[in-house]
């Protein structure tokens, strides 16, 4: 934090704590009003707060309680963890209530956050834990940030947080969704990323319909109708009982005229003239471009199950995985289908990053399974406790804590499907031989006892792990390897990817909505070594789109910070006449002449194609 800023509130809490005075415009209405509810619940600020996290059983049963919360947000967490990872902070989600349900993000910072409890299976409600984003953005019904000091409980001032309300269709929170990291580094763009992530799951609470309800879909823009910028509204017998924040927002409306605001008070013509038109007009006299979708039955409106995957992730991450591997991985992806297609294992190696889930649902979307079940498991995220459970279900009275009616398990979900065990390196040894047995017999016995139960399912694997090194020194076993490695898939690196321009192009292309990069801006995404890999790419390009316009002018100043320091490490270079393009040219000639004229090998240290420096330096 920076230090006028720690300064600042420093002398804000010796006001309000040590002498009872309010210090008017040193900090946010918000933190104050907050203070104060803290202390009139009997919260002793200079008292150490007793967070505990929750048994594991417990833990298992909260999120089995949320799943379809989980499910929905899942491409925005994996998105942000990769940010988050590069910026030395967390994103976590939490329930309705406070109760974090998950954790990812950098290493260093998930320890240092685990030190105050900030982790998964403790309640950070504000009566609970005090001033805090995420209890104070339940309280508040809004976003909220919380920085250091502005903190209620001392111990908690190592914090920079940024919390931003779920709701579900009619206008109920759901969860929120924060990003977290330490008070001592400006967090500049969390709470732009936790808003834009929130629209997006938000959005996707909409995507199977709603049941007897008529789905409005509205935007200025046609082009942008079934994007999370849309508004929705749905409506039923001429009342709004079904809307998101930005359909809200559109007409000027809050979450508690969900169930009272009427069709007539909104819009001037009848719905109708959307079914013939595609357009409608407000009671303010915008004309709104749109789609109706008709009420759908009761039975198609329902919480999303594993068997039905979400219907549009983010398109970097998940809808186009052609784009985002070039010709020679797109090639070993097709090798791989075929061997998966002959009942065999594929199993898919690559660093951190590198898109081994992108690959694994193309090669499920490809195959013969593509209408059936996919489902991933990521064997490092599951608790070493819970794990067992969770992957081979378990019967009623199992162990203390188990559901009445037991669990069928992540293994018999995959029934009739793909099975995605990832990052299987860091399975606990000990649940190993159990894996290998179910993967030789195809045969699946839950905890507690039960019937036996036949298993059918493709499988693919992955990890980041040298899985030799791993037999070398006793964490894998070698027999269980053998079963799943029948056809072994490398992923390369990004820094190795031949055409880093093409790969930027096809990656920006379905977000860019008419934004440019500026010279200086694609050559520094272009030399960047990206070591979160194609990650940590999609999550700077969705960063940038939220922190910009359609149509805008990207510069090397909007760029992540760990962009523009490595753009002030490299080599100065002059720039002629002022022009951003000259200076990417000139990039380019001072590596080919480095390179002693070896075109090849100058396209190969800029990470462009050859043909690129053909083009732009008219070789």
């Amino acid at each position: 934090m920076a230090l006028a800023l720690q300064h600042r509130v420093g002398n804000a809490r010796r006001s309000f704590f040590e002498r009872g005075t309010t210090p008017v415009g040193t900090v946010p209405d918000t933190i104050l009003q907050s203070w104060r509810r803290c202390q009139r619940s009997g919260l002793a600020v200079d008292a150490e707060p007793a967070l505990e996290p929750l048994p594991g059983h417990n833990l298992r049963e909260l999120r089995e309680r949320h799943e379809r919360l989980w499910r929905l947000a899942r491409a925005e967490l994996d998105g942000l963890a990769a940010h988050a990872a590069s910026t030395g902070s967390i994103v976590l989600l939490t329930d309705e209530s406070g109760w974090i349900l998950n954790a990812e993000g950098s290493a260093g910072f998930l320890d240092k956050a685990g030190r105050v409890a900030l982790m998964p299976g403790v309640c950070w409600s504000e009566t609970a834990v005090g001033t805090n984003a995420i209890g104070t953005a339940i309280v508040e019904g809004r976003a909220v940030e919380v920085r250091g000091g502005e903190h209620y409980f001392a111990p908690h001032g190592i914090l920079s947080c940024s919390a931003m309300p779920i709701h579900d269709p009619h206008g109920q929170l759901a969860g929120v969704l924060d990003i977290s990291g330490p008070a001592s580094v400006q967090q500049m763009h969390a709470m732009g990323l936790a808003r834009l992530a929130a629209n997006r799951i938000e959005h996707r609470f909409f995507e199977n319909g709603l049941a007897e309800c008529e789905l409005l879909r509205l935007h200025h823009d046609r082009t942008l109708l079934g994007t999370a910028g849309e508004a929705l509204l749905g409506f039923r017998n001429g009342r709004l009982v079904a809307a998101n924040g930005v359909g809200l927002r559109l007409f000027g409306l809050e979450r508690g005229d969900i169930g009272r605001a009427s069709y007539e008070a909104l819009f001037e013509v009848p719905l109708s003239r959307m079914r013939d038109e595609g357009m409608l007009q407000d009671r303010s006299g915008r004309v709104l471009h749109g789609q109706l979708e008709a009420a759908t039955p009761k039975t198609r409106s329902r919480a999303l199950s594993v068997e039905q995957p979400l219907a549009r992730p983010l398109a970097v991450v998940v809808a186009a995985p052609a784009v985002v591997f070039d010709a020679s991985q797109r090639e070993q992806l097709l090798r791989a289908g075929r061997v998966l297609e002959a009942g065999l294992p594929v199993l898919l190696q690559g660093e951190t990053g590198t898109g081994k889930e992108v690959a694994a649902r193309a090669l499920h979307a490809q195959g013969s399974r593509s209408g059936k079940p996919f489902v991933a498991v990521n064997c490092a995220a599951l608790p070493e406790g819970l794990i067992e459970a969770e992957l081979f279900g378990y019967e009623e009275g199992a162990f203390t804590g188990a559901r009445r009616q037991g669990s069928q398990g992540l293994l018999r979900q995959a029934q009739g499907g793909v099975l995605f065990l990832d990052e299987i390196g860091d399975m606990p040894l000990a649940l190993q031989p159990r894996l290998l047995r179910v993967l030789q017999d195809r045969e699946l016995s839950p905890l507690g006892g039960g019937k036996p139960v036949k298993l059918d399912f493709m499988l693919i694997c992955a990890t980041h792990c040298d899985l030799q090194q791993a037999m070398d020194e006793g964490r894998f076993r070698s027999d269980l390897y053998y079963r799943i490695a029948d056809h072994v898939t490398r992923l390369a690196p990004l820094r190795d990817t031949q055409d880093r321009m093409q790969l930027l192009q096809a990656m920006w292309q379905p977000l860019a909505q008419g934004r440019e990069f500026s010279a200086a801006a694609e050559t520094a995404l272009l030399g960047y070594d990206w070591p979160g890999n194609l990650r940590q790419l999609a999550a700077c390009l969705r960063t940038l789109v939220a922190l910009t316009e359609p149509g805008a002018a990207i510069d090397v100043e909007l760029l992540p910070e760990y962009l523009q320091r490595a753009t002030q490490r490299a080599v100065a270079v002059p720039v002629v006449d002022g022009s951003l393009q000259e200076l990417a040219l000139d990039v380019m000639r001072q590596t080919l002449a480095a390179c002693d004229g070896n075109v090849s090998l100058a396209a190969k240290r800029l990470g462009v194609n050859r043909s690129t420096l053909y083009r732009r330096l008219k070789l």
